[in-house]
């Protein structure tokens, strides 16, 4: 069935920079967007980056200008540019697939921004 598989999380100083990745595995049809949320203990889920059809993309205030979403023509790969880290970005992000169908998460990778 239908499968995200995230990687590239991990430790970094502030300042540095990060990308993760989503690998889509099985069959998902009426994809509408791809998107990365993240989700610190101490803070509700937050949408981060969004790409949807025609290559609109959408970001939250707080990384506009220091993270970029893309994708590959397939729809079946989801990427996260993360420049200029701060600490305060240290979260689990997660994939997401906005489809007709339903919504699929992936399982979750740790980012730790250091001072």
């Amino acid at each position: 069935q239908v499968q995200l598989v995230e990687s590239g999380g991990g430790l970094v100083e502030a300042g540095g920079s990060l990308r993760l990745s989503c690998a889509a595995s099985g069959t998902i049809s009426g994809i509408r967007a791809m998107n990365w949320y993240r989700q610190d203990p101490e803070k509700q889920r937050e949408l981060v980056a969004a790409i949807a059809g025609g290559g609109v993309t959408r970001y939250a205030d707080s990384v506009e200008g220091r993270f970029t979403i893309s994708r590959n023509k397939a729809w079946s790969a989801v990427y996260l540019q993360m420049n200029d880290l701060k600490p305060e970005d240290t979260s689990v992000y997660y994939c997401n697939i906005n489809s007709a169908r339903g919504n699929y998460w992936g399982q979750g990778t740790q980012v730790t921004v250091s001072s």
